[in-house]
């Protein structure tokens, strides 16, 4: 499979060569050049670390190189049916959002904030959809004169009983968050789903809540703060 770009954002641009992803930082025109280079440095350093520490947690792209000078992650590709376009017609979605719950509270667990945690940075991976990337990693690799280098099977389970669910762009995340970074990360998820989902978006929080609630030693207090940050919200929407 010849490189291609499979999407071009306002921060980075994503280049899909096989089972292997590149995700670019691109250059900002309105910043001075040696502090674009600068944050765009340091903010590929943090996602990478973000990456490898979540990945001891929950599942997410196996990060194979960092070039801080060229501001790019070489990582793992992941196959699946994006959330924010599926989540409506899964027969399972009580389970897909139980599993969102319980890796977000993982991830709170270390300190970790996803900062972008909503239905379009998460990724069903079911056995069907594993087998057949495996199918087409064998004839991308067969088509390819050069050998091809596969990337090791993940050491995590099954999180769930029908595929795993993975967490995707890291790019706005960051360490040693705050309980009331916590409560945001769930009211982004809840916004999400309201703005996505909104056909029983109520359902599927509830859902998510049991997972963090099941999973987080203190899910007591970031929702109670939760509480707080939707009154801010909607007052907001208000003026």
């Amino acid at each position: 499979m010849k490189p291609q770009i499979i999407q071009q954002g306002a921060e980075a641009v994503l280049i899909r060569s096989g089972d292997v992803l590149l995700k670019r930082r691109v250059e900002k025109g309105y910043r001075i050049k040696e502090l674009d280079e600068k944050i765009r440095k340091l903010r590929t350093r943090s996602e990478a670390k973000l990456l490898e520490k979540a990945g001891k947690l929950i599942n997410v792209p196996r990060v194979l190189k960092v070039d801080e000078k060229a501001k790019e992650i070489e990582m793992e590709f992941i196959a699946g049916e994006k959330l924010s376009e599926n989540l409506d017609r899964m027969k399972n979605w009580k389970e897909v959002c139980f599993e969102i719950g319980r890796n977000i509270a993982l991830l709170h667990g270390a300190e970790i904030i996803h900062g972008d945690s909503t239905t379009s940075n998460m990724i069903w991976n079911s056995p069907q959809l594993r087998a057949a990337a495996e199918m087409d990693k064998a004839r991308f690799a067969r088509s390819n004169s050069k050998p091809v280098t596969p990337v090791r099977p993940r050491d995590a389970s099954d999180s769930g009983s029908s595929g795993k669910l993975y967490f995707i762009d890291f790019g706005l995340g960051f360490a040693n968050g705050r309980v009331e970074d916590k409560a945001v990360d769930l009211y982004l998820i809840k916004e999400a789903l309201e703005a996505k989902h909104f056909l029983h978006w109520e359902e599927l929080f509830k859902a998510v809540l049991e997972g963090y609630k099941k999973t987080s030693k203190n899910s007591a207090e970031v929702l109670k703060r939760l509480e707080k940050v939707e009154k801010r919200g909607r007052y907001k929407e208000q003026y």
